[in-house]
């Protein structure tokens, strides 16, 4: 049996752009309500986010805490493991931002 490409695993589970604003925003600003991920990725339908939240925690990379109170208060935050996702937003960051400067952006 063939290993499976770690780059094609890493891409089938952050190749949506979404998912990849989620995981950002979840890496800068900690743990966020629904309504602050919403707000803070411009263009996303609360449908999209919606589904992107719930893939990204059935693979085990955000986790949900739903608080017992009237009207449920629901946080998304990363896992441990989505934690490890650092060095490649970081790397990514770097290569848009070396990016930008050699086109003059």
């Amino acid at each position: 049996m063939a290993m499976a490409c770690p780059i094609e695993v890493t891409v089938n589970l952050l190749g949506d752009k979404w998912k990849v604003l989620i995981v950002r925003n979840l890496l800068l600003r900690g743990t966020q309500r629904f309504g602050e991920l919403n707000r803070g990725i411009s263009g996303v339908t609360q449908k999209m986010l919606t589904q992107q939240l719930r893939q990204l925690e059935s693979d085990g990379l955000v986790t949900r805490k739903i608080y017992p109170e009237v009207p449920p208060r629901v946080e998304y935050s990363l896992t441990e493991f989505g934690h490890t996702l650092r060095p490649i937003f970081e790397a990514m960051h770097n290569w848009g931002t070396s990016y930008l400067e050699q086109r003059g952006v």
